[in-house]
C-alpha cells in the first residue's frame, strides 16, 4: 500500500473527501517525522515503532581505491514491528 492507496482507504472508511483524507495523512506523516527529527520515539501500539539510531564516527574503506576514509557520525531512522502485526502477518 502506498500513500495514495492509504488516502483512498481513509476516504472510503471515514466517508470524507479525498482532500480531507490527504490532509489527515499528511498531518500524521509530518507529526511522525517531526517527532523523530527531535529525537523522540514514535510508537503505535500493536502495529510498530519508529526510532532514531545514532552511529558514532568510524574509519571505513573506499571499496574502489582501498583508501581509509573517516565516516562522520550519523543518525538513521529504524522501524520495529509490533507483536500483533507479526502475529497477523504470520497467521
Amino acid at each position: 500500500m502506498n500513500k495514495l492507496e492509504l488516502i483512498s482507504a481513509l476516504k472510503t472508511e471515514a466517508n470524507i473527501s479525498k482532500a480531507d483524507a490527504a490532509k489527515v495523512v499528511q498531518i500524521f506523516f509530518d507529526s511522525m517525522a517531526n517527532s523523530m527529527a527531535a529525537g523522540d520515539r514514535v510508537e503505535i501500539r500493536g502495529l510498530c515503532s519508529f526510532f532514531v539510531k545514532k552511529y558514532k564516527s568510524y574509519t571505513g574503506r573506499n571499496p574502489k581505491t582501498g583508501d581509509k576514509v573517516t565516516i562522520k557520525p550519523k543518525k538513521l531512522p529504524f522501524f520495529k514491528c509490533g507483536k500483533e502485526l507479526k502475529e497477523r502477518v504470520d497467521y
